[in-house]
């Protein structure tokens, strides 16, 4: 890496052998099945991207840097960068805004997303600039997009980017609107957990696009399509279902989530407030279902897997849905 490592006292071979390691371990779980994505895994650096992070600590958080003078939490550091788990990497008044995600999430969520060469891509979260490097390993700088709201994310990202021989296109603005003056796009991918589908995003969409998308502790699969039929021939919208994985992300920045109904769950039994699907549904119906409701759709329907639901985002509403789109399980989704 010469001059582009950031910390000269982590060798070349030590992150390199980590990194390896790292492609290894997601590997042996089923994941970069795709060479093209195992490449950009063994070859960007991401501990180029994490110069320090956060970790829970006695005293709270403490931070692990590229740049301690002690070796010992160094070789920490390094092994946290190439670990296969999230790392917060941006904290403002004790709440964590920007992060790193997990790896083999990471990994599975870009095979979701299905590129082909050629494809342009829009994320929506840029956080340290990992996830872009990837994309632009894969499809070339100018092919990638990258918006996040908070210029103290942006710049240090463009710098992480540059370091490691990467330069997309990185905005500083509301990933909400996504970035019109560079649509349309062929897939669009979101880093940031979402209430719901912004409008914008199917519309900066060329037909037969995909969007992934973090939703309620998800990840949603879309499909652009247009509509066939007069008067609304033509018109975009998107359709369809959840993957299977669970998805945990730092909320998009200025979007309003569900109200937290902690609160009104008492009486609810343990077996369901213990259940990773249970809790799923209670986040994705959290605007329209009453807790005990959900509960009782929850047993009627024998636990349904993630992949069971999905979401239409069509003509200025959008709703979630159980098995089917116009089916008798629908949910108004706002945000």
């Amino acid at each position: 890496m010469g001059g582009q490592r950031e910390d000269s006292s982590v060798s070349d071979a030590d992150a390199d052998e980590a990194r390896q390691a790292l492609v290894r371990d997601i590997a042996a779980q089923g994941g970069l099945t795709d060479p093209a994505w195992r490449a950009a895994f063994e070859q960007v650096p991401r501990h180029l991207f994490v110069p320090y992070y956060y970790v829970h600590g006695i005293r709270g958080y403490e931070r692990l840097r590229a740049d301690d003078p002690d070796p010992v939490r160094r070789e920490r550091w390094l092994r946290g960068a190439y670990g296969d788990g999230p790392l917060a990497t941006r904290m403002r008044d004790g709440e964590l805004i920007s992060s790193s995600s997990q790896p083999s999430l990471m990994a599975l969520m870009l095979d979701a997303l299905d590129v082909r060469e050629g494809h342009t891509v829009l994320e929506i979260g840029t956080g340290p600039g990992y996830n872009a490097a990837l994309l632009s390993h894969r499809l070339g700088d100018a092919a990638v997009t990258s918006v996040d709201l908070d210029p103290e994310i942006t710049e240090p990202a463009r710098d992480h980017l540059a370091a490691a021989g990467h330069h997309p296109v990185v905005i500083t603005g509301d990933g909400a609107g996504g970035c019109p003056q560079r649509a349309p796009y062929d897939r669009i991918i979101a880093t940031c957990t979402l209430p719901s589908v912004p409008p914008a995003w199917p519309e900066q969409c060329r037909t037969g696009a995909r969007i992934l998308a973090p939703v309620a502790t998800g990840l949603v699969s879309l499909e652009v399509r247009e509509t066939a039929h007069a008067p609304r021939a033509g018109v975009k919208y998107a359709e369809g279902n959840f993957l299977h994985t669970p998805a945990y992300f730092v909320p998009l920045r200025g979007a309003l989530l569900p109200h937290d109904r902690d609160q009104r769950l008492g009486g609810l039994p343990r077996r369901a407030l213990g259940d990773d699907l249970f809790r799923f549904l209670l986040a994705l119906t959290a605007d329209t279902l009453d807790p005990h409701e959900a509960l009782s759709l929850w047993e009627r329907e024998e636990r349904p897997q993630r992949e069971r639901y999905g979401i239409t985002v069509a003509e200025g509403r959008q709703w979630a849905w159980l098995d089917d789109p116009q089916g008798p399980y629908t949910w108004a989704l706002s945000g």
